[in-house]
């Protein structure tokens, strides 16, 4: 079963993908398309592409090159919008912070562009026929790509670690799904890298990959469409036995939310000099 072109290999490359399609539909059809716009587009455009790129694995007048072309534009395709939609949660996160948050959306949405572009031209001036500059080209954007939105990921939960900024929950949800996806495949990446593994271990590690990723949408469907469980508000009487709380340690909320308006009245500033 754990052969590549397996039932359970068709499987965990279809299935997901068709899910994530229908998140996308679901999430149109529940009014969220006006507060997650870059994340339904990454939803509609990265099935859509993984199920191309699934035809072309499949259909044997497809070439090799022609298939790491659509791959590559694939790829690309990907990278584009899922930067655009973590910058878009990084925005919705930090919406009380005007200057804060366009500044991080716009930033983190340039990221996925350099990252295309500088790939490309990476992959095109290295040596090698066609075939395998597309191969290593692909691979480098790839690992690069999990890279960056691991580091994002992580920044974005640290920063509303340290602030005490609250959470919503399909934001919440959204940065969860991407964390996950990116650290199992640098695991990985890490693994095929410095351990030699053979083709039929490869082909184990593609399984993890597309499993990973059934996880994520999974994870999505959760957060997106399961709604919050109402928490029983406790009564006076056992707020008062448990006596005064002690005060966060680090700062008090209060400090930290005064310093993210001292930022923001800052970025107003340079942005209106």
């Amino acid at each position: 079963m754990l052969q590549a072109h397996s039932f359970l290999w068709n499987y965990l490359w279809v299935a997901p993908n068709l899910l994530l399609f229908a998140l996308g539909i679901l999430v149109w059809l529940r009014g969220l398309r006006r507060q997650l716009p870059a994340f339904l587009a990454y939803a509609v455009l990265s099935s859509i592409s993984g199920l191309a790129l699934f035809a072309a694995d499949v259909i044997p007048s497809v070439s090799a090159v022609n298939f790491w072309r659509i791959d590559w534009l694939s790829l690309s395709v990907e990278t584009f919008v899922k930067f655009v939609a973590i910058g878009e949660i990084f925005s919705r996160v930090f919406n009380p912070f005007r200057s804060i948050s366009k500044l991080g959306k716009y930033s983190v949405s340039a990221v996925g562009a350099v990252l295309v572009f500088g790939a490309t031209f990476l992959a095109a001036i290295s040596p090698g026929d066609s075939t395998l500059r597309l191969i290593s080209g692909a691979h480098l954007l790839e690992l690069t790509v999990y890279i960056v939105e691991s580091g994002l990921v992580l920044f974005i939960f640290l920063l509303v670690a340290y602030f005490r900024t609250p959470w919503d929950r399909v934001s919440f949800g959204i940065l969860v799904g991407y964390g996950v996806s990116s650290c199992v495949h640098l695991s990985l990446w890490a693994i095929m890298t410095n351990a030699a593994p053979t083709a039929h271990q490869r082909t184990i590690f593609d399984f993890v990959n597309m499993a990973t990723f059934h996880v994520t949408v999974l994870i999505w469907y959760y957060f997106l469409l399961v709604p919050a469980q109402r928490s029983r508000p406790s009564s006076p009487k056992n707020n008062s036995d448990q006596g005064p709380s002690d005060p966060p340690a680090g700062g008090s909320p209060q400090d930290h939310e005064g310093t993210l308006n001292e930022w923001n009245r800052e970025l107003e500033r340079l942005i209106h000099q």
